[in-house]
């Protein structure tokens, strides 16, 4: 299933009739009422040891960014078993298959708008293309909705923030090990069936909720909302065969894209149970170089269930 989407304006700069951009501070939500109790956190060192400084499968760290503020949680080197293992696997998820990734750290939360903001007023990212979201007409830069997921935002608009923060989109690859951990869950949380506990998803809320919101949903590393809320850009190009070639380590996608499509993951608050499954792909259109300046493809799409999250390599 693929999410209805919309095509970027030839330009993202503010006009007089815009709304204006004011300053608001983030404030993500306390790790207190939001991180499941399985959260990594750095153990204290044994009496008279020093701290380790090099985080490990046993002893996994949390750091919080000094650009963004966002929180990250560590994933150790390893390898995930790829793509659809179970009676839905869609074609485009196989077939399955095992890859090893080097160590990376993930955004525990889906970048928000205030968080955005912070980039937009830096000057090293343009405003979201459009300013509402599914139900509301004021939605970015609104501070009621300031720790909600920033949406409305193409795969260069997310690249160039998580740039920014000193970081990168994540690759397919990373995203699902983040995701599926070191077994073979369906879900972020396990393989118990979705519902209003793990995931904002299925029109239940019928728009985005706040970030952290459901900690019964994390995955194993400890981040949140990676199956429903919004669905989340990833550095790859998107090939539904890919699966078939990919390499066994590190996989980074194509190389190259006739249709100038990359892949989205996660599902979003419209789709259903099906599409929170840590294997389901989705995909949208990313820039187009080669098109026209004043021909909307060349920024690519954007949509109301689409936001992101950054990763940094260990």
């Amino acid at each position: 299933m693929k999410p209805a989407l919309l095509l970027i304006l030839p330009t993202l700069v503010l006009s007089a009739c815009s709304p204006q951009v004011v300053s608001i501070t983030p404030s993500l939500p306390p790790l207190a009422d939001t991180s499941p109790v399985s959260t990594p956190t750095q153990p204290a060192p044994a009496p008279g040891s020093s701290p380790s400084s090099t985080p490990t499968a046993e002893q996994p760290l949390q750091r919080v960014s000094a650009i963004d503020g966002m929180p990250q949680v560590f994933v150790p080197a390893g390898g995930v078993r790829m793509g659809g293992l179970d009676v839905h696997a869609e074609d485009d998820e196989l077939p399955a298959h095992t890859v090893r990734l080097g160590a990376f750290w993930i955004d525990q939360l889906e970048v928000t708008n205030a968080m955005y903001l912070l980039c937009v007023q830096a000057g090293a990212c343009s405003p979201p293309a459009s300013w509402d979201s599914e139900k509301r007409l004021a939605y970015f830069n609104e501070e009621a909705y300031k720790d909600y997921p920033v949406i409305q935002v193409t795969w260069e608009q997310a690249s160039a923030y998580c740039a920014w923060a000193d970081r990168r989109l994540p690759t397919e690859a990373e995203w699902e090990r983040a995701a599926r951990g070191d077994d073979l869950r369906t879900y972020p949380w396990g393989d118990a069936p979705p519902s209003q506990i793990y995931a904002n998803f299925g029109r239940l809320v019928g728009d985005t909720s706040r970030v952290g919101s459901y900690a019964a949903g994390a995955s194993p590393f400890g981040a949140l909302d990676m199956a429903g809320n919004v669905w989340e850009w990833v550095a790859d190009y998107f090939n539904p065969l890919y699966y078939a070639s990919a390499p066994a380590e590190n996989p980074t996608g194509p190389e190259t894209s006739t249709t100038h499509r990359r892949g989205i993951r996660g599902g979003s608050f419209q789709d259903e149970w099906v599409d929170l499954r840590v294997s389901k792909r989705g995909s949208a259109l990313g820039p187009n170089p080669l098109a026209r300046y004043d021909d909307p493809e060349q920024f690519g799409e954007h949509s109301s269930k689409i936001g992101f999250r950054c990763v940094a390599s260990e």
